[in-house]
């Protein structure tokens, strides 16, 4: 046994040291395919169909949307709905409310004039959810979905979030700047507070197929350490829930193994990804995409950082900040309240008063980026904050 346990210990090591760099054939192709993200939603929610192209493994940017197309949602009994495009791929419109007992597919036209097509499939409905939860451990909070279908239908679900927090500036700026002084800031200069968004990047999936009931428990959504700036103040998560076929579940399976269980001898190998989205002018054109049709049920829960994050955890900012003091009169009789924090870059950045006895001597401050929360964020509420 000790001579077999040996053996495995060395060709873990073989497998180690014997990787070497890899240039895969399709880093110089020249080709780029469509990529279709989204789902027709059947009800009155709205339905965003997003089209991108691939880019090559060595490209500099992984973004490559595809404005200028057509997108129609169409049906076997001669509906069409269109959709509107904008400068960044995203096709929207409103609620479709489609009819029952038809079956819908999506119809791209490109720029260039090629066209794709998804294929047709009957509107599956989607039960509520739940409710959206979550536990604490020693590391952070980890957030759960709950749903269940009474009829016994959907087995295989697939979530997507928005999420967004309230954080602030590591520094909160009192005063500005008016060109002459330094002033205390009105409620519409304050930059101490802002809101952040975010949209989920894993493939959320789960199937009860294999159960006797059709119940979803704790679903795990994301995990939030307890010093991310989202455990700041108030952290909300916008949640989407999509029932989908099994056909659908297992592209998103597959999907989810190739993007995100790579990386060691023993996660699952890449494996081609088949969808349900074809060219019409050219059959072995590869299109990466699944159009689902269905009614999408949403959900949204709110959560205050304050009750469960641990007394002293200290939040991980994302800059190094450092607290200095101008005076109107140093030792050298030198004004640097006057040349410093009325000039740029410091004239938003003053933190404080600095006083000897009732007389203000000068000033405290920091850089503006530990002092204006506008430059990560934004003082509008996101459009799912509710």
């Amino acid at each position: 046994m000790p001579n077999q346990r040996l053996f495995y210990f060395v060709l873990i090591l073989a497998f180690a040291s014997c990787r070497k760099p890899y240039n895969p054939p399709v880093i110089a192709s020249a080709s780029s395919y469509l990529v279709v993200e989204g789902a027709i939603n059947s009800g009155s929610d709205s339905t965003t169909i997003k089209l991108s192209k691939t880019v090559n493994l060595n490209a500099q940017t992984t973004v490559n949307p595809l404005p200028g197309a057509t997108v129609v949602v169409e049906s076997d009994q001669n509906g069409a709905w269109p959709l509107a495009g904008d400068n960044r791929g995203n096709y929207t419109s409103p609620g479709l409310n489609l009819p029952a007992g038809a079956n819908y597919r999506i119809h791209i036209t490109t720029p260039g004039g090629s066209q794709y097509v998804s294929d047709y499939q009957p509107i599956k409905p989607t039960p509520p959810i739940d409710s959206i939860g979550y536990t604490v451990d020693g590391n952070g909070v980890n957030l759960y979905v709950n749903s269940h279908d009474p009829a016994n239908n959907t087995h295989y679900y697939r979530w997507e979030y928005m999420e967004g927090w309230i954080f602030h500036a590591q520094y909160q700026s009192a005063f500005v700047s008016n060109g002459n002084a330094l002033v205390p800031r009105t409620p519409s200069q304050q930059v101490y507070f802002c809101y952040a968004s975010d949209a989920s990047s894993h493939i959320l999936l789960a199937s009860t197929a294999k159960l006797s009931r059709d119940i979803v428990y704790r679903s795990p959504l994301t995990s939030i350490p307890f010093n991310s700036e989202k455990l700041e103040v108030t952290y909300l998560i916008y949640l989407k829930q999509y029932a989908i076929t099994p056909d659908a579940y297992n592209f998103y399976l597959n999907m989810q193994k190739n993007t995100e269980q790579l990386g060691s001898i023993f996660d699952a190998e890449p494996s081609e990804v088949p969808g349900n989205i074809h060219s019409l002018s050219n059959a072995a054109e590869p299109v990466v995409g699944w159009i689902s049709v269905t009614n999408v049920q949403v959900k949204t829960m709110m959560l205050a950082g304050g009750p469960v994050v641990p007394v002293g955890t200290i939040v991980n900012y994302p800059d190094k900040c450092e607290v200095d003091t101008a005076l109107f009169l140093d030792r050298n009789g030198y004004n640097q309240v006057q040349n410093v924090l009325l000039n740029p870059p410091y004239t938003d950045n003053a933190i404080d008063q600095l006083t000897k006895g009732p007389a203000v001597v000068g000033y405290t401050y920091s850089s503006i980026v530990c002092t204006d929360c506008t430059l990560r964020g934004s003082k509008q509420l996101p459009w799912f904050w509710k």
